[in-house]
């Protein structure tokens, strides 16, 4: 018992006598002068540093302020990571889904009908609405504000809210039709670098 007591008192001592250990700051100035000191003075701060224990030794390096080229250069760094990080969980997965290009082009060949299908039933609900719209103008020709006649009754109330829930059918599936037709240009641009980078990966001759 009385080792023990010792002991841990000898542990205490070596931890105070640790921690009163003489630190000593060393750095070099922008003019290349080396300086030392006990503490860092305020127009030296953001320099870096090395910290001396009393045998001087360094014990630690404090890196200083970075500057503005080397944030920039890290922040390249970091995204060209991430984006090679990507890469890699793409490759893993395009590899895991398809055992060859015949199998990426029925895959791409089924996600076309559907953007094709979608954009074939939209084209003939508009040439209809195309046609009724027409009709509807025919009849609102004949009252005002689109009648040439200054005699011409105001347009009714009915006929002008169906031209103007026409016009604006037809213009939101407009929007879907372009809508489809991007899809598809961007189903097939997707679909043409998942060729290619497949080819790259299995080392199949891309000429």
């Amino acid at each position: 018992m009385r080792k023990l007591i010792i002991l841990s008192a000898l542990l205490v001592s070596a931890s105070f006598a640790a921690a009163q250990e003489t630190r000593v700051y060393r750095w070099v100035d922008s003019d290349g002068t080396v300086h030392y000191g006990d503490s860092v003075p305020a127009e030296y701060a953001e320099l870096p540093k090395d910290v001396l224990n009393e045998r001087g030794v360094t014990i630690e390096n404090l890196a200083g302020k970075k500057t503005e080229e080397q944030l920039a250069a890290e922040k390249l760094e970091n995204e060209r990571l991430v984006a090679k990080e990507k890469q890699r969980r793409a490759d893993q997965a395009l590899l895991a889904t398809y055992l060859s290009v015949e199998e990426i082009l029925m895959h791409r060949d089924r996600r076309i009908e559907l953007f094709q299908a979608q954009s074939k039933v939209t084209e003939l609900y508009l040439n209809n609405l195309s046609r009724r719209l027409e009709i509807i103008r025919q009849d609102a020709s004949n009252f005002k504000p689109y009648s040439e006649n200054s005699d011409a009754p105001m347009i009714p109330k009915n006929l002008a809210e169906d031209l103007r829930s026409t016009k604006d059918t037809i213009e939101r599936h407009e929007a879907n039709l372009r809508k489809f037709r991007a899809d598809e240009a961007e189903i097939n641009a997707r679909f043409a670098g998942d060729i290619t980078r497949f080819k790259r990966l299995k080392g199949i001759d891309t000429e």
